[in-house]
């Protein structure tokens, strides 16, 4: 099957002739030129993938020069053509300087048609190989402003706020270790994407692992990879959080669940810079930006003897403490107002509005679950409200009382309340909040993000 599109440019039309004759069955275009004059031209009028350039045009003259000139021309101009050197004259130098100057192969004449074809052909792929992988980069590079783009920003006025982020944009621009700490859904992955978005990895991956979820045993795997084999169900080599953000940022959410022995092994990776997967001899290094968050107080665990004082030092050279939605209740209307106009769109209700007596209400409760709580619920409010002005009797939080009554609520909206009051109860332990309801730790995070609590 004939593939490619190839231009012959050469002074001698009886070659021209028979190349033509030749190559028109092995490529799918073949135009043939006797002036160099017209390359440029011929090159912008078609998308050709392979020049054969002779290296001389003038009678009498054989120093390469005028070869030499047009190859540069065309690398200039059309760098992504491969271009094949043609010439009489078997100088190794001159066709060293070519390849220098961006050949990909030289022909002597008079040729040989078995190696010209496949001189030519190799020219073919390598132009085509090139051009996919400039291709995948491109789309490579989409997807990672995909997977980096949000439609969450932080938002906030407040004092507590505006610190913050004035600290978030001091950081940013630096490699430093960040520890960001506070309750659950104060907007921990938003800071540390914003962190990521003004650091000069923002072209780069945002990934994000949380080890609150992550069992024992998948723990290596997930954060340093396998190979195929390596265990029961590794069907195929898996690349680790580590290596896949290379040259991103790496954000471990809730550190202060690792328990101690994988403590050991997290921070012998961070020393090293360097990772060795399951089932492999091979040790990959990494280059990350890392970002670790946690809802828990480190400082006392490290006195208690649950955390290592040496992982602590490594993972927190910058710690940014977020406040409680209840401690900056300024910020709560603009929150609001930020996740009506989204799912108004969404839900094709774009014209909603809250009410004084609506935005009052919302600022005396006391959400628990901080701005991911107060996020589901206008979600819900807005799918379920039938006016444009939505007051305070559209919010109900009927939690605050403590009152489980089963009428007209589904199993997962008791469920859901009953998380909330086992961690009113608890003042936010969520150890204390798992033994409570009989329930593990990592079953009790996994509830908590389902519910958005």
């Amino acid at each position: 099957m004939k593939q490619g599109k190839l231009l012959v440019a050469d002074d001698n039309k009886k070659i021209l002739s028979a190349l033509n004759l030749f190559l028109q069955f092995e490529f799918e275009v073949v135009q043939t030129i006797s002036n160099p004059n017209r390359l440029i031209s011929e090159l912008r009028s078609i998308n050709y993938d392979v020049v054969l350039l002779d290296m001389n045009f003038t009678a009498g003259v054989n120093t390469g020069n005028e070869g030499l000139y047009w190859l540069k021309e065309i690398k200039a101009q059309f760098p992504e053509v491969e271009v094949v050197m043609f010439t009489a004259y078997g100088d190794v130098e001159l066709a060293v300087k070519a390849l220098k100057e961006g050949a990909t192969d030289f022909v002597l004449k008079p040729w040989e048609n078995e190696k010209l074809k496949a001189t030519l052909k190799a020219a073919y792929r390598l132009c085509k190989s090139c051009a996919e992988i400039s291709d995948l980069k491109s789309r490579e590079q989409l997807i990672k402003q995909e997977l980096n783009q949000g439609s969450e920003l932080v938002i906030g006025k407040s004092p507590s706020m505006q610190t913050i982020l004035q600290l978030v944009n001091k950081v940013a621009r630096t490699d430093a270790n960040i520890l960001i700490t506070g309750e659950n859904g104060t907007g921990k992955e938003l800071i540390a994407r914003e962190i990521h978005r003004l650091s000069a990895r923002a072209n780069e991956l945002f990934v994000m692992v949380d080890l609150a979820s992550l069992t024992e045993t998948l723990f290596e795997s997930e954060l340093f990879g396998h190979k195929k084999g390596a265990f029961t169900n590794a069907v195929d080599d898996r690349i680790g959080k580590f290596v896949l953000a290379n040259k991103g940022t790496l954000l471990l959410d809730e550190i202060g669940n690792l328990p101690m022995h994988l403590q050991s092994k997290l921070l012998t990776v961070l020393q090293t810079r360097i990772v060795t997967p399951v089932g492999s001899n091979k040790e990959q290094p990494f280059d990350v930006r890392l970002i670790c968050a946690t809802n828990k107080n480190i400082q006392q665990m490290v006195a208690d003897g649950q955390f290592r004082q040496d992982l602590l030092y490594r993972i927190n050279t910058i710690t940014i403490p977020l406040p409680a939605l209840r401690d900056r209740k300024e910020d709560i209307e603009s929150i609001t107002n930020f996740y009506l106009d989204i799912y108004g769109r969404k839900y094709n209700k774009p014209h909603l509005q809250l009410s004084t007596n609506a935005i009052e209400k919302l600022k005396t409760n006391s959400w628990p679950g901080n701005i991911r709580e107060l996020q589901h619920t206008i979600e819900k409010v807005v799918i379920l409200s039938d006016n444009t002005i939505l007051t305070e009797k559209d919010f109900v939080f009927g939690y605050d009382s403590g009152d489980f009554s089963p009428q007209g609520e589904t199993l997962d909206d008791m469920e859901r309340k009953m998380i909330i009051s086992a961690i009113n109860r608890q003042g936010g332990n969520m150890t204390a909040v798992a033994n409570q309801l009989g329930i593990t730790r990592p079953t009790l995070y996994n509830k908590v993000k389902k519910y958005g609590i």
